[in-house]
């Protein structure tokens, strides 16, 4: 049985405070969990929570994986820019045009990502946050729809797409040229085992899909990297939050 995403993962300078801003401007649930790290949780069950973790490197380059917020209309989009900006994010730049229609933040933390115009037809129907977009070869988008056995819902000219079978959330990757990796990501993906799973069989699994096993962490987390170099984490589900 493959792993599943019980995660995104945020390394934060400041954990609580990076916590309530996305419960903020995503209007979920913000929990205390058991290893002194804080998360907010999906109103649907299917979706991913978002936990923050503390970490001490200060951001340096653009990150490789940013959230693309979906808006239901032009108005949508300017209250959840406006509710952004009063919860402490900002207007970047980060070379777009001004002819393009999504807006470009960052949180309070410095982590970019989009809010995007109503009617794009790639995210609808996929919730507030419509896709991960990352920066990745189309290896590594292979290699991730093996990883956790979503389809590729995008294969064209490098880029790929994965999307779960119950939908929800896109997770994207651009193709090349990628930017050289600078130092530990920001983000990264958190993996569990579903109950009763074969922890050795399944990193197995995800060494010959193409990740590289580097060592293991608290609580008996392994620490992995995709065929791109990205962190992940792979751990066995947990009671409560």
């Amino acid at each position: 049985m493959a792993s599943e995403l019980f995660a995104i993962c945020f390394n934060a300078t400041r954990p609580s405070g990076l916590a309530r801003f996305w419960s903020g401007v995503l209007g979920w649930e913000q929990v205390d969990g058991p290893d002194g790290d804080i998360a907010v949780l999906p109103p649907d069950p299917t979706g991913f929570r978002i936990r923050f973790r503390p970490g001490r490197e200060p951001k340096t380059a653009q990150n490789r994986a940013h959230f693309d917020l979906t808006s239901a209309s032009p108005e949508d989009q300017r209250q959840t820019v406006a509710r952004v900006l009063e919860l402490g994010g900002i207007h970047i730049d980060v070379g777009q045009l001004p002819e393009e229609g999504h807006v470009v933040l960052a949180d309070p933390d410095g982590n970019e990502f989009c809010v995007i115009e109503a009617g794009n037809e790639f995210l609808a129907d996929t919730g507030v946050i419509g896709a991960l977009a990352c920066d990745g070869t189309q290896e590594v988008g292979y290699f991730w729809s093996g990883a956790l056995r979503w389809p590729l819902v995008w294969d064209q000219e490098q880029e790929t797409a994965i999307q779960s079978p119950d939908g929800g959330t896109k997770i994207t990757w651009g193709g090349p040229p990628v930017a050289p990796k600078a130092g530990t990501n920001r983000l990264y993906f958190e993996l569990a085992l579903p109950a009763g799973a074969d922890r050795d069989a399944e990193v197995g699994r995800l060494v010959s899909l193409g990740a590289t096993l580097t060592g293991e962490g608290e609580g008996g987390m392994l620490l992995m990297l995709d065929p791109d170099g990205n962190e992940f984490s792979v751990q066995r589900p947990r009671q409560g939050n």
